[in-house]
C-alpha cells in the first residue's frame, strides 16, 4: 500500500514525546501514515493547509489557542475535516464541547492504543468513535447547565479565589452583577455555594487551570 492510499494523520499536541510516541503507533499500522506533527493550534492551521490530512488527531490542552478553538478554524474553512480528539480531559463540559465543534471521535490518554486505531479507521470511514467511559460522561451532562461566556469568566475567576468585588474591576462590571452572575451560576449548576461549584466546574471541564 502506498502512502497515497493510506489513512493521513496530523497529530497536534504540545508534547513533544507524545507526539513521537503517536506518531510511532499511527506509522507502525499498515493502513495509516504520519503526514506532520504540530504543537500548537496555529501551527496545526498551518500544517492542515499544506498536507491535507484526513484525520486530525487533536489534544485540547495546547499553549495559546486551545484544541477546541482549532477545530472551528479549520473547520471553518473545510467543514468536511475529520478530528479524532485525544486528550487527558474527561469531563462532560469538554466531550460536548469538542463534538460541538466538530470531533467526530473522542479519546483519554491513558486508553489502549487499540482504541486510538479504531478511532481513526471509523472516522476515517464516515462514522463516529466515543468508547464507553466518554459516553458516560456525556450522558451525565443536563441540558439546562450551558453557562454563557460572562458566566464562564466569572467562574474562572472564583475558582482562582477572587472575591466579587475584584471579579467586578477584572470584568469592568458592578459588584451587583457579579453577584447576579454567581447566582445563576449556582442555580445552573446546582450547587449550594461558590465552593461546590468550584470543584463541579474542575470535574466537568467548565474550568481549567
Amino acid at each position: 500500500m502506498t502512502d497515497t492510499q493510506k489513512i493521513r494523520v496530523l497529530i497536534v499536541d504540545d508534547h513533544p514525546l507524545m507526539r513521537v510516541g503517536v506518531a510511532a503507533i499511527i506509522d507502525g499500522q499498515p493502513g495509516m501514515v504520519t503526514v506532520a506533527q504540530a504543537g500548537s493550534g496555529e501551527e496545526a492551521l498551518e500544517l492542515f493547509e499544506t498536507h491535507q490530512p484526513d484525520i486530525t488527531l487533536m489534544d485540547l490542552r495546547l499553549p495559546k489557542m486551545s484544541g477546541v478553538e482549532t477545530i472551528r478554524a479549520i473547520r471553518q474553512v473545510h467543514a468536511q475535516a475529520r478530528f479524532v480528539v485525544l486528550t487527558t480531559y474527561e469531563g462532560d463540559e469538554d466531550i460536548h464541547q469538542a463534538l460541538e465543534a466538530g470531533a467526530q471521535g473522542y479519546i483519554i490518554k491513558g486508553m489502549p492504543y487499540e482504541s486510538l486505531v479504531q478511532a481513526l479507521e471509523r472516522v476515517h470511514a464516515g462514522g463516529r468513535f466515543l468508547p464507553l467511559p466518554v459516553k458516560k460522561a456525556l450522558a451525565t451532562r443536563t441540558p439546562d447547565s450551558e453557562l454563557s461566556h460572562r458566566e464562564r469568566q466569572v467562574l474562572k475567576l472564583m475558582a482562582t479565589g477572587n472575591s466579587n468585588k475584584r471579579i467586578g474591576e477584572l470584568l469592568g462590571i458592578t459588584e451587583a452583577t457579579v453577584k447576579s452572575h454567581v447566582s445563576t451560576i449556582l442555580m445552573r449548576l446546582n450547587v449550594v455555594d461558590r465552593t461546590q461549584a468550584v470543584i463541579l466546574a474542575l470535574q466537568r471541564g467548565l474550568v481549567h487551570f
